[in-house]
């Protein structure tokens, strides 16, 4: 993984698809969300659905998944040490997400693809070796459509301490 000084905003990565099957949606509904709209057809057919749904929660677990494998996948980066021979970052923690939405239900059959870009990097005072990096993360149907997004943070250690001079768009 890249320094924090080396992410350049608007950098997107494609994270693959997934096709979200009956069987799928229901095994994760009995396991984390066991709504009626998510369990059985009938009972699903009889809400404002008109049928079986996939959890928001299912969407955004295989975004994870994905966004995981995506980055277990890469190409080793020739990234070097920092100046005090610290290796390069390997991901960090987040410190949680923003914004997140489930804009239109996914069914049975629905092929989502999934995609992060780079919005927005954040210096931290309080943190001079790390940052925030911010990315817009969206999962998209078969037909081009917009079902799910949310706002990803991540810590990224930095090569150099902050020392104020930057800004957030570099």
């Amino acid at each position: 993984m890249s320094w924090f000084e080396d992410i350049k905003i608007g950098t997107a990565t494609e994270l693959g698809s997934h096709t979200f099957t009956k069987e799928d949606i229901v095994a994760f509904a009995e396991k984390y969300d066991p709504q009626p709209f998510h369990l059985d057809e009938e009972a699903a057919r009889q809400t404002h659905f008109g049928g079986l749904v996939a959890s928001g929660w299912h969407t955004a677990s295989v975004w994870m998944k994905l966004m995981i494998e995506t980055r277990r996948d890469a190409p080793e980066e020739e990234v070097p040490p920092a100046p005090d021979r610290r290796p390069a970052p390997k991901g960090g923690p987040s410190p949680g997400f923003l914004d997140l939405k489930w804009l239109k239900p996914v069914r049975a059959g629905d092929t989502i693809s999934y995609r992060t870009t780079v919005v927005e990097k954040i210096n931290l005072k309080s943190r001079p070796m790390l940052g925030i990096v911010r990315s817009r993360n969206e999962g998209f149907n078969e037909k081009g459509e917009l079902i799910f997004s949310f706002l990803g943070q991540g810590l990224i250690e930095r090569r150099d301490a902050y020392k104020g001079e930057e800004t957030n768009d570099s």
